[in-house]
């Protein structure tokens, strides 16, 4: 059987059509004109048409840019030929593209395209756990340098069957670790709301595709916070699933312990609610699956979702401090959530947070040292600094450390995380707080070659998202909606998480904010 990772062993071998999203409005940007698209060396005519369909890349989302061709205003070559030229515009700024699979989208599209609710659509799956068989995927790591995929994953074969075009993979940190996107590999991925800032992590590349204007919405996973970090650092939706509601395989179908899970991030809420119409459904083999819902997510999000009881948690469990910017635009929404007719009252479960901190770091660096070190035995190569970055080599030296009984009370105490949750929402509908405790970061500070020890990071990393991971120890959906700007012209995120299975109050909730306070129109200006 093919190993999990989808690299090669070499020991062995080498819809219904949907209106135009009425809150999007054109953005001034430099690829308004030709002129970014000059520099690029293209032909006349195809700047031209570039320029064109570029304007729908910034006045449509995903749904809208299927919708217009369906009605054959546009072609899927000319929305890609736009993407493909706007991402090698933006991408020498930003850094944000980790492979270009350019060659395959236009296979693809002369192979023809499956009628789907996306179908022309250009996508970008993140370069890590997504895989196309044949293409470089190599997950921000020396270690998989050059490394092509053995295998297709089952949620890139949904992806397909919606009619979406692959084109490229986005960066990650080494193995998706720290919550910003930064690697020896692939270099630093910027902010487009400011270059000197994280696009968080670790599906920072993702976010900042999506921010800079390349495509209206991008693949995305999350471990930890990896949909919702950079969501908040860059100004965009981002809903992390229920455990069990996307696949993760076809060789595994559950990652770190079962708190990672797939999905996007997206401009709009419907966008984000379509997507996982397009893509949610047990696999063979899975481990669990999420509960049922009556409908689809997409139905959800014009619905109003009724008067609602909000936790609200200004304090995160491990007693890390939060900007005050951030408490700013809690209290805020807060002010904005009662306007609408929800209780709001101050509230939080109690968790102990050491424990659960310690019992994440045994879930994924002895998960992490298991699939690395079977990596560097079919390479026939030892694990060193020459292949991996120092956090990753120290979460891989304690992982090694850790036995099955540490793995299995590590188990047991995110299960007990799970109960204690899910009883505090047997009183409240949704837990609101910041996504992370401050506005983007500098550069430098969190990632996984940051020249200081190992517990100094970890704890670095811990105090600037220390809300996230509550929603991956017990399984929740959760999701960051864009509310806030900071003094300094930064994104602020606020996350709303709910009751495990319940995505679709989420969606609706989502969009009856999304109504009161659009975010739509608020893009980074980058020329």
């Amino acid at each position: 059987m093919p190993p999990a990772t989808g690299f090669p062993d070499r020991r062995k071998r080498q819809a219904e059509p949907v209106a135009d999203h009425p809150t999007l409005t054109t953005r001034r940007s430099v690829l308004a004109g030709g002129t970014a698209l000059a520099a690029l060396g293209l032909p006349e005519a195809a700047r031209a048409a570039a320029s064109g369909v570029g304007e729908a890349l910034d006045t449509h989302d995903a749904l809208g840019l299927a919708r217009l061709v369906r009605k054959r205003k546009v072609s899927p070559s000319e929305l890609l030929e736009a993407a493909i030229a706007r991402a090698e515009a933006m991408n020498p700024r930003f850094n944000f593209m980790a492979q270009k699979h350019y060659d395959y989208a236009r296979a693809e599209i002369a192979r023809g395209l499956p009628d789907g609710p996306f179908t022309g659509v250009p996508w970008l799956l993140k370069d890590l756990a997504a895989y196309i068989e044949g293409e470089l995927s190599e997950g921000g790591s020396r270690l998989n340098r050059g490394n092509r995929s053995i295998f297709t994953t089952e949620l890139v074969e949904r992806y397909r069957r919606a009619g979406l075009v692959v084109f490229g993979k986005t960066t990650t940190p080494e193995f998706g670790l720290t919550g910003t996107t930064e690697s020896v590999l692939r270099g630093a991925t910027r902010n487009p709301w400011n270059p000197a800032r994280i696009a968080g992590g670790s599906s920072g590349g993702a976010a900042v595709a999506v921010a800079a204007g390349v495509i209206p919405a991008a693949h995305a996973t999350d471990g930890g916070g990896s949909i919702r970090i950079p969501a908040s650092c860059c100004g965009l939706f981002g809903l992390k699933p229920s455990r069990g509601r996307t696949p993760m395989g076809p060789y595994r179908t559950e990652g770190w312990g079962g708190m990672s899970t797939h999905h996007v991030i997206t401009r709009t809420v419907r966008d984000s609610a379509a997507f996982l119409d397009a893509t949610h459904g047990v696999e063979p083999g899975s481990r669990y699956a999420a509960p049922s819902h009556e409908g689809s997510f997409l139905s959800q999000v014009e619905r109003e979702p009724g008067r609602l009881r909000i936790a609200l948690m200004p304090a995160p469990a491990n007693g890390a401090p939060v900007d005050p910017e951030c408490l700013a635009v809690l209290r805020q929404t807060a002010a904005l959530c009662e306007s609408l007719g929800h209780q709001v009252e101050e509230a939080a479960p109690k968790l102990d947070a050491a424990a659960l901190g310690q019992a994440s770091f045994v879930l994924i660096a002895s998960s992490l040292a298991a699939d690395l070190e079977d990596r560097a035995k079919s390479l026939g190569i030892e694990l060193g600094p020459d292949v991996l970055e120092p956090i990753t080599l120290a979460f891989v030296g304690y992982g090694k450390t850790t036995s099955g009984a540490d793995f299995a009370r590590a188990n047991n105490t995110m299960q007990t995380a799970a109960v204690t949750v899910a009883q505090f929402m047997a009183r409240y509908d949704v837990i609101l707080s910041p996504t992370v405790a401050s506005p983007p970061l500098e550069l430098g500070r969190i990632n996984l070659s940051p020249g200081v020890p190992f517990p100094e990071w970890g704890q670095r990393a811990a105090m600037f998202s220390p809300f996230t991971q509550m929603a991956n120890f017990t399984g929740q959906p959760s999701m960051s909606v864009p509310l806030g700007m900071s003094s300094e012209g930064l994104p602020v995120g606020m996350l709303f998480t709910g009751r495990y299975g319940e995505e679709a109050l989420l969606y609706r909730l989502a969009g009856q904010l999304e109504r009161a306070a659009p975010w739509a129109a608020r893009r980074p200006v980058m020329g």
